[in-house]
């Protein structure tokens, strides 16, 4: 079973820095696309930052500057490393995963559980 484990939120003053990680697990044949996604109370999920299997980056535009996402060599594990860090920033943050499962082989989606970053005034 393919799933992706997150760590990294927390709690965090205004200002300052956290680096979100999402570690994929299971049959995995490649990752083609990789995204974190963000819902604050009483809000829509809204992307945050998204990465393609070619290396296209894009963020919306509340957090461009701030945040970047990647990857690691192995492409195995997603970062989203945050700065400046604002209370407009509080949400639960998701990861999010279009994948090729080598198990069989085919094409699914995948969400994490979600992590709470708070960001203090």
């Amino acid at each position: 079973q393919v799933q992706l484990v997150e760590s990294g939120g927390g709690l965090v003053q205004e200002g300052g820095s956290m680096r979100l990680s999402c570690a994929a697990s299971g049959r995995i044949l490649a990752i083609n696309n990789m995204g974190w996604y963000r819902q604050a109370p009483g809000k829509q999920r809204e992307l945050v930052a998204g990465v393609t299997s070619g290396g296209s980056t894009n963020y919306a535009d509340s957090v461009k500057g701030r945040f970047t996402i990647s990857r690691d060599n192995a492409k195995t594990t997603g970062y989203l490393q945050m700065n400046s860090l604002k209370p407009e920033d509080t949400a639960v943050y998701y990861c999010h995963a279009d994948l090729v499962g080598s198990t069989p082989l085919k094409f699914i989606s995948v969400w994490g559980q979600g992590t709470q970053v708070t960001v203090s005034s």
